[in-house]
């Protein structure tokens, strides 16, 4: 209601007992949707902050306030040196004027997203100013337009047969809803009547109450159960509404932000911590690989050729057991074959397990951060504890015209492409034939190339480096165990007419890693 004809009739004559008499020098606007005038008087300051953006237009009154040397502008010269006579509301309606000595005024019209502030030179004038000028239909409004002659009376209440939004269009959500409550639309003529002075006396009383509901505050004129605020003083009230309104909104707004991130970072940990757990015991459940070569290789004479799966006898178990075999695969290549995977299932179940504590850990670090969070209480502990953190808006860095990524390790650069076109560019006009090239086996990722230095050899840790993140910028990201090729650049060719990005390799080595992504 702080928009409302019904708070205006409080708040002008608070206003003119303040500010009559006192002098316009100056007005601009600093931020976008913002206008501020500044008055004073035997030395006396007082300011109108008017914020009219769409989404929650609304005044204050500051005794003071800092403008800024940059990225200010003046506003409305012709009004700067009028002197304060008046502030009268219209009848019936979201506005009210400020008025000069000289005739001129002001008229802040406060109709939600469709707000504005207007200069008139005579009342009788179209506006010779807009503050919100791309509002066109304001460029002709006159202020006659606006007054409206509605009678309350009880005739005319029974005429329009208790209709409330014909009888008091100014009426705003929070009355209509109050009405609603008390069983208005069911009640008779009569009843509707009373309840309607009922509101009309409490709406006549200056008591004002800022609430908070579903993350959005208002100001109400009527009864409130938990009210944040209450005061008497309309002007007061408006200074108090700006402070929930703007600053405490875009406090709430930004701290749900973080804890939206964090939230979302504990959902996925949660997934994750869930998914390896049930790849771990699906792991430590199966029966060893190395077990069923080993019956594979105590029972070569018995598996006939060319079968796909055999009846053999279990040792481990003392049972048969049916083992599927590889066509075109011998059973002593099969043996070898799983003895060599039995080993990398070990590394794999040590990986898992690494995992699963490095993100059980997070996950208790990410619950203790939503805790510190609840505490926080003002913007620049906020902004500190996101900034500690990694967390907030994140403002997109130009990124340099290049086709990849660039980092480095063991004092070795590491260049990843950025697209399959970019893994091209990249091969063709950023490597050397002695740098080292890489790549996630048989799936389509980016390229990695380590650039070479003159007398040095790679280190086996800069390949696994450069492998993990090969591996990581691929289809096998989540993966916990990949295989990466790699290869000097000079036996890396691409063919005319191929895909972007597809390639000839020789000479290839393969290294198992897990995907790992820069730190």
């Amino acid at each position: 209601m702080h928009l409302n004809y019904h708070f205006f009739k409080f708040l002008c004559p608070a206003l003119q007992r303040e500010l009559v008499g006192f002098q316009l020098l100056e007005c601009f606007s600093q931020n976008k949707d913002e206008l501020i005038m500044g008055f004073a008087r035997e030395g006396k300051s007082q300011y109108i902050r008017a914020n009219l953006s769409p989404s929650n237009p609304c005044i204050s009154f500051p005794e003071e306030y800092a403008r800024s040397k940059k990225n200010s502008v003046d506003l409305f010269p012709e009004a700067k040196g009028e002197v304060v006579q008046s502030f009268e509301v219209l009848p019936f309606e979201r506005a009210f004027t400020l008025q000069f000595e000289s005739g001129a005024l002001f008229l802040f019209k406060l109709h939600g997203n469709r707000s504005n502030i207007l200069l008139f030179p005579q009342k009788e004038a179209f506006p010779s100013g807009l503050f919100r000028g791309e509002l066109q239909d304001d460029h002709s409004l006159t202020l006659s337009s606006l007054f409206k002659d509605l009678s309350i009376t009880k005739e005319r209440f029974v005429e329009l047969e208790g209709n409330a939004s014909k009888f008091l269009p100014t009426l705003g959500k929070i009355p209509r809803t109050w009405l609603k409550d008390k069983g208005y639309i069911a009640a008779d003529l009569e009843n509707k009547w009373t309840l309607m002075q009922e509101m009309l006396d409490m709406l006549s009383s200056p008591l004002f109450s800022i609430c908070r509901e579903k993350g959005q505050y208002y100001l109400s004129l009527l009864p409130e159960e938990n009210p944040i605020f209450t005061t008497e003083n309309p002007i007061e009230a408006c200074n108090e509404y700006f402070k929930f309104a703007i600053v405490h909104h875009a406090f709430d707004q930004e701290k749900h932000q973080i804890q939206k991130q964090l939230e979302e970072q504990k959902k996925k940990t949660h997934a994750y911590l869930k998914k390896t757990t049930q790849k771990l015991l699906s792991l430590q459940k199966g029966k060893p690989l190395n077990q069923i070569a080993d019956i594979i290789m105590a029972n070569l004479h018995q598996i006939p050729k060319r079968a796909e799966k055999v009846t053999l006898f279990d040792f481990y178990e003392n049972k048969e057991i049916v083992i599927k075999l590889k066509d075109g695969v011998s059973p002593q290549k099969q043996a070898e074959n799983l003895y060599r995977k039995s080993k990398n299932r070990k590394i794999e179940e040590q990986q898992l397990l690494n995992n699963i504590s490095e993100k059980e850990t997070h996950f208790l670090e990410l619950e203790e951060l939503l805790e510190e969070l609840n505490e926080i209480k003002d913007f620049k502990t906020l902004r500190q504890f996101a900034k500690t953190n990694g967390l907030g808006p994140k403002h997109k860095e130009k990124e340099e015209r290049i086709p990849f990524k660039r980092f480095e390790f063991d004092g070795f650069e590491i260049l990843v492409g950025k697209s399959a076109k970019a893994n091209d560019e990249m091969l063709r006009y950023y490597s050397w034939k002695d740098d080292l090239w890489l790549h996630a086996k048989d799936v389509s990722g980016s390229h990695v190339i380590i650039k070479y230095k003159s007398g040095l050899t790679f280190p086996k840790t800069t390949i696994e480096r450069a492998a993990e993140m090969a591996a990581y910028y691929s289809k096998n990201k989540n993966e916990t165990l990949a295989p990466v090729i790699y290869t000097p650049c000079k036996y890396v060719r691409k063919v005319k007419g191929s895909p972007a990005g597809a390639v000839m390799v020789d000479k290839e080595k393969v290294v198992m890693v897990p995907p790992k992504g820069p730190e």
